[in-house]
Order: C-alpha cells, then structure tokens, then sequence
C-alpha cells in the first residue's frame, strides 16, 4: 500500500511517498520525495493512504538535513528505472555533501561515453527522489546551474545550504 505524508521544508512543502512491507512487518520503502511544481511529481492518488507514522524516520532524517545537522540519508529506497538509470543514481549518491559535479563526469563515471551526457541528464532529471539521491549536486560543465525537476532557484537553495556555493548578495 502507498502511503504518504507532507514535509514543511525551506523549500515548501515536500511530498514523500512509500511503500509499505506487504508481509506487513512494518517496514516501508521511500518511492518518492518531490517539491511543489516538480516536473513529473507524483500526485496523491485514490487509494493512498495519508499516514506519517511508517516514514517518521524518513521525515525525521529530511528535517535534519534542513537543520544542518545531516549530510546524508540512510533510509530504504526503491531501485525503479532502467539499468541505466539506477546506475547514474548510484554515481548521483556517491557525490560528498558540499560539493559538485559535472553531467560529463558522471557519464564518465559510469563508464559511459561522452556522447551519453544528454541521456545521463535525462536519467538525472527522472530521480523521483529529490534531495535524497542528491541530483542538485549536478551542474553543467560551465559551472552554471542546469536542469534541476524542482527548479533552478531550489538548486540553488540547496547548494548554497550545503556550502557548495557561496549565497547571494542581492
């Protein structure tokens, strides 16, 4: 059964999704974390069911990460995706908490060719785990701020949050 719950965060109210144990052991799997106007966010759908009882844990992690006082998440997550797409994913969670790195770079990581960045944006750009499996991490060769589902103005947010960039002085 989904069950869902809603996170007051810096960048508005989130939505985390999950799958709980069928065995029913207790156990829930986190399917989901997106932002207000996410491109390709979930939607609550009949027969979810509202409950932030099986991802306490979950929220609790995201709030510290808020807080300052979490660099990384250890929780369940379900695999989802294509090969492909569940190995740009793993390169996306080995990238350090304050820090960058480049679409190139992870093709390259992955050991796919340099003609696969575009792919590799694309697989970046369907992570249905925001801020979990740290895509905001990700920036264009340049330097400059691309292609972020929950909008560039929340990378941003979350880069300068975890010190990788500097914040602005307007």
């Amino acid at each position: 059964m989904t069950v869902y719950t809603t996170i007051d965060s810096p960048l508005g109210e989130l939505l985390m999704t999950g799958e709980e144990d069928p065995r029913g052991v207790g156990g829930v799997t986190v399917t989901s974390l997106s932002v207000p106007g996410q491109r390709n966010a979930p939607t609550v759908e009949p027969g979810w069911r509202a409950d932030p009882r099986p991802l306490a844990e979950a929220t609790r992690q995201v709030k510290a990460y808020f807080a300052g006082e979490r660099t990384d998440f250890d929780l369940t997550y379900t695999a989802g995706g294509s090969d492909f797409r569940r190995r740009v994913w793993a390169a996306l969670e080995d990238i350090p908490h304050g820090t960058t790195t480049t679409y190139g770079a992870i093709a390259e990581r992955i050991g796919a060719p340099r003609s696969a960045v575009r792919s590799v944006g694309t697989a970046i750009g369907a992570n249905p785990l925001l801020i979990l499996r740290p895509c905001h991490r990700v920036i264009g060769a340049s330097g400059a701020l691309t292609g972020y589902a929950g909008g560039l103005d929340r990378k941003e947010a979350l880069l300068v949050h975890e010190g990788a960039l500097p914040a602005r002085r307007d």
